[in-house]
């Protein structure tokens, strides 16, 4: 009911200013080559920077974008001496314990959320100790959670609070959001405390829900880099980061640092485009 309701109003809103599918479909292909072209000229103008730094400065800390690029196809194609693993291995650890420190967030998030914003008693009892824990910094509990439950589970503790926190607090403010004319239709219907909860709570958090899973990735993929820093067990990125910095590997160094860059972007890319998709969906773009 709450979807339906919410996608007429905003396809109320828009009939009269709408354009036309045709023009639509050209305004955004205009746009997605506007956005290319912009986009090659800024990484270009970023490289050739980047690369007159190098040679200006001419320091062992600031390779050429020329050698860090070598070292980055040669570390997807060698396996590392010092580990054995190829850049694909620790992509592949790194991206698991992202998934479930994820996975773990969400299944408890969203529920909480969701009652937390329903629900001025389950309010009332969770926030205060929600509120003790959001301000410290999931980095804090870096060390202490991979001394307490060592270098394979302590890493996805410490994406679980980083994404937690965020991915809570959006829904949370998606709750109360919520229109209260909504909430009076869906009383006037005859719908029971369970029914306005299915119905009407859920289907309009669902856009909050999506931002905060975008927010927790990237902020997901910061934690795993200071937990496989400080002590992870069986590779990863951030690990091969570290080790690569204690040999003076810089070139190799900043390879890592790149592939943390797209892993970083691929995720909180495809995150948007899933909201993107969802929301048009439910009739709210």
């Amino acid at each position: 009911m709450a979807m339906i309701t919410i996608g007429t109003i905003k396809r109320g809103l828009i009939t009269f200013i709408r354009p036309s599918d045709v023009s639509l479909k050209t305004d955004r292909r205009i746009q997605f080559v506007k956005t290319i072209i912009i986009t090659i000229f800024s990484l270009s103008v970023f490289i050739g920077v980047w690369w007159g730094l190098s040679l200006l400065i001419d320091t062992p800390f600031l390779p050429p974008p020329d050698i860090v690029f070598e070292a980055l196809l040669d570390s997807f194609i060698r396996p590392d001496i010092t580990t054995g693993r190829t850049m694909w291995d620790n992509v592949v650890t790194s991206s698991i314990r992202v998934a479930w420190g994820f996975a773990l967030a969400f299944v408890l998030a969203v529920p909480l959320g969701l009652v937390m914003g329903f629900s001025k008693t389950v309010e009332s009892f969770s926030k205060p100790v929600v509120e003790v824990f959001r301000p410290i910094a999931p980095i804090a509990w870096a060390p202490l959670l991979l001394i307490a439950m060592g270098g394979k589970v302590g890493p996805i503790i410490v994406i679980f609070i980083g994404v937690f926190f965020p991915l809570l607090s959006n829904i949370i403010f998606g709750v109360r959001s919520i229109q209260p004319i909504l909430m009076d239709a869906a009383r006037t219907l005859g719908a029971k405390r369970g029914d306005m909860f299915i119905k009407v709570i859920i289907p309009s958090t669902v856009p909050y829900i999506m931002t905060g899973i975008r927010i927790g990735l990237g902020i997901g993929w910061m934690c795993v880099v200071a937990a496989e820093f400080l002590g992870a067990v069986g590779g990863g990125v951030g690990q091969y980061v570290q080790f690569k910095t204690e040999v003076n590997r810089f070139d190799q160094v900043f390879a890592g640092l790149i592939v943390f860059s797209i892993l970083g972007l691929s995720t909180t890319e495809l995150s948007g485009w899933v909201e993107r998709r969802v929301m048009k969906r439910m009739g709210l773009k």
